[in-house]
This record gives C-alpha cells, sequence and structure tokens, in this order.
C-alpha cells in the first residue's frame, strides 16, 4: 500500500486563503490510511470550519474517484463536478496529485497528504513498515527475499556496516540489521552461497526516476 499522512489543517489552510469554492477529492485506491468519500466530506468540513473561525468563508463540496492515478477515471468522474471550482484538495499520493493537475491544467491542484512509503501492513497491530522503494532492478532471489536498498539506511549491497550491534542497525538501535535479518533468513533456507556472491552496485540506469511505460 501507498501510506500517506495528514498534512497539518494550518498548512492545508494558507494554500487554500486565495480561493472560496473548493473541491476535496478523496481516492478509493491503494492509500493507507483510506481516503474515500467519507474523509473528503471530513476535510470539506474541517476547512469550513476553520475558514469561519479565520474570517474565511470556504464553500467546499466533498467527492472521489476510483483510482486518482487514472487520468481517465478523473477526466469521466470530476469533469461534471469542476464547475465553478476555484481549487482542487486532493487526498491521494503525489501520483493522484500529478495526475489532477495534468487532467485539468486550469485548475489549482494542492495536496491534503504527504506520501511516506510503500507499506506492509502487519494487521495485528495496524502497523505499516517500508519494505520497497520501487527501485527498479530486484535483487530479492538474491537476498533471501528482504530487501537491503529498502531496509538498510545505509543501502548497503554486500553485508553489514562494522557498526551494527547486537543485530541492531547502527542508525537506529531500535530497528534489526537488515543483513543480520538476510543471514538468518538465507541459512535456514541453506542459500549461504548466495549471502557470500558479489552485488555490484545499484545501477541507476535502470532506476533512474521518473520512470515511464509506454505501451506500443
Amino acid at each position: 500500500m501507498i501510506v500517506t499522512k495528514e498534512k497539518p489543517l494550518e498548512e492545508i489552510l494558507g494554500f487554500l486563503t486565495p480561493y472560496k469554492k473548493i473541491l476535496v477529492v478523496g481516492c478509493d485506491g491503494c492509500t493507507t490510511p483510506p481516503r474515500g468519500l467519507r474523509e473528503a466530506k471530513t476535510y470539506s468540513t474541517l476547512v469550513e470550519m476553520s475558514g469561519k473561525l479565520n474570517n474565511k468563508n470556504f464553500e467546499c463540496k466533498a467527492t472521489t474517484v476510483a483510482k486518482q492515478c487514472d487520468n481517465h477515471d478523473c477526466a469521466t468522474t470530476l469533469t461534471p463536478q469542476i464547475e465553478n471550482v476555484d481549487a482542487i484538495l486532493s487526498l491521494a499520493c503525489g501520483v493522484g496529485v500529478q495526475t489532477l493537475v495534468e487532467v485539468f491544467p486550469e485548475i489549482p491542484i494542492y495536496p491534503g497528504q504527504d506520501t511516506i512509503f510503500l507499506g506492509s501492513q502487519d494487521r495485528d497491530n495496524a502497523n505499516m513498515y517500508e519494505k520497497c522503494i520501487s527501485c527498479g532492478d530486484c535483487i530479492l532471489d538474491e537476498t533471501g527475499g528482504i530487501c537491503p536498498r529498502t531496509r538498510c539506511p545505509k543501502g548497503l549491497l554486500n553485508g553489514p556496516c562494522a557498526g551494527h550491534m547486537d543485530g541492531k542497525c547502527e542508525v537506529d538501535r531500535e530497528k534489526d540489521c537488515a543483513w543480520v535479518l538476510i543471514y538468518r533468513r538465507m541459512k535456514d533456507t541453506g542459500q549461504l552461497d548466495k549471502f557470500r556472491a558479489f552485488r555490484k552496485p545499484r545501477n541507476y540506469q535502470i532506476s533512474t526516476s521518473p520512470q515511464q511505460i509506454v505501451w506500443k
């Protein structure tokens, strides 16, 4: 899932101040926590109430789309709703915000969320953990299914640094050292021959940003 967090309301009010009629657009896609119609209605109410406290009369309406990262979805769903809209507040990830910018270039688009990372969910504790940075050159077959590019703060590809201690990371002693986890996993599955193999530096020609897929 794409993990987001709410921007402070004061920040949102700051960039919405020049406008009056605001369309708050939720997303029913893959962000977490959910940012659909219910959340869009909540944001609309918060913006209007906070505006009144600051002598600003916002007029907000709420809607949502199935996936804000789909330009066709955004166009067909939102085009009938944008008449007389001064600005749009998006509750999607950064990709959704930028898709709206491309679909509606004549309307100011603002983010209501900060996009944090791609998350794996622990349902028992409701926690989210970053495990993939979408590098475009997956080496999980070489590292026992644990990604050192993501889970090692230094991005080391050939074993731990000298600072790890008692299985913990030098950068954050509360977290397990990624390479200790990799070693234990590969030992348990009989893959230590792969652990000892040399991994070349990351090829940024493969994973440089921005990426695109063009269907021909």
